[in-house]
């Protein structure tokens, strides 16, 4: 996955709306400032309709390589 970059957030995580939920709090428990970011506004006007586009979980660039390894310990 080619990571997109917003000004000074990166993306870590992509994926459906809970389980970006998900991802940004395993990442807030570990220290890193997190956000989400909606590709569409169908999870902004309806989070609980499951039909949602993809979900990004930002962080800033500093915090990136740590996050990435947050997240990819999780699968393991």
């Amino acid at each position: 996955m080619e990571a997109k970059s917003y000004g000074s957030l990166v993306e870590v995580y992509r994926g459906g709306l809970w389980e970006a939920e998900l991802i940004k709090g395993l990442l807030e428990s570990a220290g890193v400032s997190a956000m989400l970011k909606d590709e569409t506004l169908s999870a902004v006007t309806s989070p609980y309709s499951g039909v949602g586009g993809e979900v990004l979980v930002m962080v800033n660039k500093e915090e990136e390589v740590y996050a990435r390894k947050v997240v990819e310990r999780r699968q393991v």
